[in-house]
């Protein structure tokens, strides 16, 4: 980060707190009034995105945490919240908890574990449509000029 100036690695630390561009600028001493440009602008050059990748790679070695470690507990997550557990209630005669024969699964960590899988593993992409007119005219040349068919 020796590129940088003090604001700017500021930026970068108060940046990885909560990956919020606009705040980390504010916090790190920008103008609230143009902290979401300038975080936005900082993101962008290539100084500051090179000391946040490093410092990203940092963190996580320093968390012990890699891709397969992060892929191999949302497996787990996945695995564990398709189990069906049986529901309990107390049973006042018997003062336990007793099984009441109905089986649940916690379908939503089950979906957003296989969700972040998909998402690591391309199978869910972001796709943009444009409808309407966007501006743009397309002219097509055939290489005909008088627009009649080739005989």
């Amino acid at each position: 980060m020796a590129k940088l100036t003090d604001k700017q690695k500021r930026f970068v630390d108060e940046y990885l707190i909560d990956l919020n561009a606009t705040q980390a600028a504010i916090r790190a001493g920008y103008s609230v009034k143009t902290a979401r440009q300038i975080g936005e602008q900082n993101l962008s050059k290539l100084d500051i995105a090179y000391a946040l990748e490093e410092r990203k790679a940092e963190l996580a070695a320093k968390c012990h945490v890699s891709q397969e470690y992060v892929l191999m507990n949302l497996k787990q997550v996945v695995e564990k919240s398709m189990q069906a557990e049986p529901v309990m209630k107390f049973d006042y005669d018997l003062k336990q908890m007793v099984e009441t024969g109905e089986y649940v699964f916690d379908s939503r960590g089950a979906n957003q574990a296989l969700q972040l899988l998909g998402k690591h593993v391309g199978m869910f992409k972001d796709k943009v449509e444009h409808n309407g007119d966007i501006g743009i005219k397309i002219k097509v040349d055939y290489g005909d000029d008088d627009g009649g068919e080739d005989s």
